[in-house]
């Protein structure tokens, strides 16, 4: 394994000093040691891996020095049109250090959502053209390794993209911060399931709310529909929509705080499109915890000023037990919608907390099933 503090102090030898990204949860101990040694102008924890492309591209104009921008390999479609439109070498030929976590790697066990973007990564780098090498799992030849890639990125002026493994880097002693917050989303999660109908339907995000909202279902035998969003972060806001605009049941979004501002525009989307029936939970903690505990900037986000400038009808503010309590207890007389609901949480999950059982197909036939209200 890798020293992480040794390979950091290496890479800022080198002159690339300045980090954005998306967290990953192969490269937590990295982007931990990023945090807490590096000034905060000089590192932007971004919403979107596109976007932390383009803020590349401006510091790369203003300083003409190496940006490094670090993303997990699911975000490569997030970074395509940047790139090939605005970074590639035929067009302004903006030079950055890719740092990727690799993901569903061919060979190795991972979570099913991974298997499919792990086989194609590879081949996804060779048709953007972006050099790459797999990161040394070694902290002399890690080292050897990152210095001569920074050196072909000055010399050559190319972007080049350092695949990284699971367990490459050793622990990185550092503690993210947590919030005074009292609730805790599973058990949010188990209250508000527990009040509804039985033919409401979830569709949850990726990462520990779906997989809280999973065992509850399962704990409690629940039978209404239940999509669980395992991939594409950011995105089970516009299913929710989707399917809220093409039935008369109501549908509850439980979504996350870094999952919304991922792909802030659609929050404005669901807004001004959906009917009464949608109810957007968004769970916020402040920070990306199912990959480490990285903070966004969701705290400094007026959710209730948001929501009204994006056309939801109504915004609810839960954060402490009076008034959830009380919110669950009128939530079957709310009719008036699309509403959004932030519910204050800790930065908090149980270390064994489980994953679905069933495949991704299974999962959506009995989603279809019980949507549809045909007996298993």
């Amino acid at each position: 394994m890798i020293n992480t503090l040794k390979f950091y102090n290496t890479i800022v030898k080198n002159e690339v000093d300045f980090f954005t990204g998306v967290p990953d949860s192969l490269l937590k101990e990295f982007c931990f040691c990023i945090t807490d040694n590096t000034k905060p102008q000089n590192h932007i924890i971004n919403t979107n891996e596109g976007s932390a492309v383009g803020l590349s591209i401006g510091y790369n104009l203003a300083t003409g020095k190496t940006p490094l921008v670090y993303l997990q390999n699911s975000g490569l479609g997030n970074i395509i049109n940047p790139y090939v439109s605005l970074s590639h070498r035929s067009v302004f030929n903006i030079p950055m250090l890719l740092f990727i976590g690799w993901r569903g790697e061919p060979g190795k066990i991972d979570e099913p959502q991974h298997k499919f973007q792990g086989k194609i990564t590879e081949q996804l780098l060779q048709l953007l053209e972006i050099e790459y090498e797999v990161l040394e799992a070694d902290t002399i030849k890690s080292i050897t390794q990152i210095t001569r890639v920074i050196k072909k990125i000055k010399i050559e002026k190319k972007s080049v993209a350092i695949l990284v493994k699971k367990n490459t880097f050793t622990k990185y002693d550092y503690q993210p911060k947590n919030n005074q917050n009292v609730l805790e989303r599973e058990k949010c999660i188990s209250a508000i399931l527990s009040s509804l109908r039985s033919d409401d339907i979830i569709i949850s995000t990726t990462g520990k709310t779906s997989r809280e909202v999973y065992e509850a279902k399962v704990k409690n035998n629940y039978q209404f529909p239940s999509f669980f969003t395992i991939g594409g972060m950011g995105h089970c806001n516009q299913i929710s929509l989707g399917i809220a605009n093409n039935t008369t049941k109501r549908v509850f979004c439980f979504d996350g705080d870094g999952s919304s501002l991922m792909h802030l525009g659609s929050l404005g989307i669901t807004g001004m499109n959906a009917r009464e029936n949608l109810h957007h939970i968004i769970f916020n903690n402040g920070s990306h915890e199912s990959v480490g505990g990285q903070p966004t900037i969701a705290n400094d986000v007026n959710f209730k000023l948001l929501s009204e400038s994006l056309g939801y009808k109504k915004y609810i503010l839960l954060d402490n037990e009076i008034v959830f309590k009380q919110w669950i207890e009128g939530l079957n007389n709310s009719n008036e919608g699309p509403t959004m609901i932030e519910i204050k949480i800790k930065n908090f999950s149980r270390s064994n907390l489980g994953r679905p059982k069933e495949n991704p197909i299974e999962q959506k036939k009995s989603f279809l099933n019980q949507f549809n209200g045909i007996k298993d």
